[in-house]
């Protein structure tokens, strides 16, 4: 087995000094967040969990908390439920369509969040069903917003995998359309996947405008506590950008677990 070549000094000094900056202010709001008392000295005067055992049982917090992760899963269904298919049919039956499917995919980055939150208030507001200040129009919201990541990640695999070529030799050898989409082209599309649904899913669990706008406290989701707090202890927001982070961290250590796995 080659062994790889020992980097030189400065490769190593830049690689540590870009993990110490970025590990600092994550470092830093964690000793803010375990700490009683922290005010003129360098250092806290003491250790404490409290500021966490206030959060944790704070039903307004694990009401938030749930909010958010029940429309960010929500969200995430319904873009794989789309965008799975159309992915399928675009790249087999119409390989045309992928420069058009590149620029119509980018088109929610393509509107600031306010004016697309201004847009989509006059949209729901009135009508038979109204949705506004509900779970619902923020789940629609958000499944616009993870389809671009979505969809490129799994374009990139489809085009690794050279589907085609793939459904076809499926096809000579009797198996239908649909069973080669679930028992080959799905499997060897599953990294793909699961890359596209936990950085989805990571950007929107943190999705702070959309939310603020359309719903704000009437469906409160975990960032919108996080900014009604803002003017609360210092500690206690600290601990709960801590959680926040580990929850994410979790999350992806589960998603590269899962990924080599299925390598």
């Amino acid at each position: 087995m080659n062994k790889s070549p020992k980097a030189p000094l400065l490769a190593r000094l830049t690689v540590t000094g870009l993990v110490l900056l970025l590990a600092t202010p994550i470092v830093i709001t964690l000793a803010y967040s375990l700490s009683a008392q922290w005010g003129a000295h360098i250092l806290p005067s003491g250790f404490t969990l409290d500021w966490y055992l206030s959060l944790w049982s704070d039903s307004r917090f694990l009401a938030a908390f749930s909010r958010s992760l029940l429309v960010c899963l929500a969200a995430l269904l319904f873009s794989l439920l789309l965008i799975l298919p159309t992915l399928f049919v675009v790249f087999y039956y119409f390989p045309r369509l992928k420069g058009v499917m590149n620029m119509v995919i980018l088109l929610p980055f393509a509107v600031p969040p306010v004016v697309s939150s201004v847009g989509l208030l006059q949209l729901y507001a009135g009508g038979p069903l109204p949705l506004v200040g509900g779970p619902w129009i923020l789940i629609f919201c958000y499944f616009t917003i993870s389809l671009p990541f979505m969809y490129r990640a799994l374009a990139n695999n489809l085009d690794a995998i050279r589907l085609p070529d793939l459904m076809d030799a499926a096809h000579l050898l009797g198996a239908s359309t649909v069973r080669a989409f679930l028992q080959l082209v799905l499997p060897n599309i599953r990294n793909g996947l699961l890359a596209a649904l936990f950085l989805s899913f990571s950007f929107l669990f943190g999705e702070f405008v959309f939310a603020n706008m359309l719903v704000g406290t009437r469906f409160e989701t975990l960032q919108v506590y996080l900014y009604s707090q803002r003017t609360n202890s210092g500690h206690f927001t600290s601990a709960m950008v801590m959680s926040y982070f580990l929850f994410i961290g979790v999350a992806t250590w589960l998603a590269l677990r899962l990924q080599k796995r299925s390598a």
